[in-house]
């Protein structure tokens, strides 16, 4: 079975940086995939160019087959996207904002309205919610809004980059639970963590970047190794952990 997404060779270079260097990645079909890596690794580069969001120097990501920058309207009907930081129209409702990007997508004014009240009730986004401006969402509801709007037009693979990040306890148990329905239904979900608690608990494959490379990927057991995911990491990665010493004025 062919990959759901699947990152070859690419490259991205900032003048005489490489951010990105010929990395190859394949998520499974109906695969919850996690993407780790420390600071600066190349992760939150590698996606952006994997959906078609910034233009690589080379390689190719292809989603179901279809190659995103040679057949880009293809590739993203396929695809749901949520960039970290995402930015959108804030002076619109939550409804609103789903009725537009649905129209966008080509979608009927019945399937909008239908596909918008499920959303907003799955998301504990109806009530008075429902009614509120965008600009004035907490980070929990700004973060299932956002997953909203990659949900509505039906997709295959979900790409979320730090989907929980600084997310409130109740809210992020929501998303979990939509993103696990989601890759039962038969989707595929790639996220990026800094939180290898969070891959452990949601993901059955793992990839580990490092210094623009891909130094580990398979499934999850596999790369662990039979230790938790955090200690495989850091011996992966290569760093010492640092705190130990010093800051002896701390002590009582």
């Amino acid at each position: 079975m062919a990959p759901s997404l699947e990152i070859a060779g690419l490259v991205k270079r900032f003048g005489d940086k490489t951010a990105v260097d010929h990395i190859d990645l394949n998520v499974p079909q109906g695969s919850f995939y996690g993407l780790v890596g420390p600071n600066g690794a190349g992760k939150t580069t590698a996606l952006s160019m994997a959906v078609g969001l910034l233009r690589p120097d080379g390689g190719r990501a292809l989603v179901h087959g279809v190659d995103v920058w040679e057949e880009p309207l293809r590739a993203r009907r396929l695809m749901g996207v949520l960039p970290d930081g995402l930015a959108m129209p804030e002076r619109l409702t939550g409804r609103e904002l789903l009725t537009y990007l649905g129209q966008l997508h080509g979608l009927s004014a019945e399937e909008v309205d239908g596909r918008a009240d499920e959303l907003l009730a799955v998301m504990e986004l109806d009530g008075s919610a429902e009614r509120t401006l965008v600009v004035d969402y907490s980070t929990g509801m700004r973060k299932k809004i956002g997953l909203a709007t990659t949900l509505l037009h039906a997709p295959k693979v979900l790409v979320l980059d730090e989907p929980l990040e600084a997310v409130d306890p109740v809210s992020a148990a929501t998303i979990k639970r939509i993103l696990k329905r989601f890759v039962e239904g038969g989707g595929s979900v790639l996220i990026s963590s800094h939180v290898m608690a969070l891959v452990e608990e949601l993901c059955d494959t793992v990839g580990v970047m490092a210094r623009g490379r891909v130094v580990a990927q398979g499934p999850l057991d596999e790369v662990r190794g039979g230790r938790s995911l955090e200690e495989t990491f850091v011996d992966l990665v290569g760093v010492t952990i640092g705190g130990g010493e010093g800051l002896s004025w701390l002590a009582s």
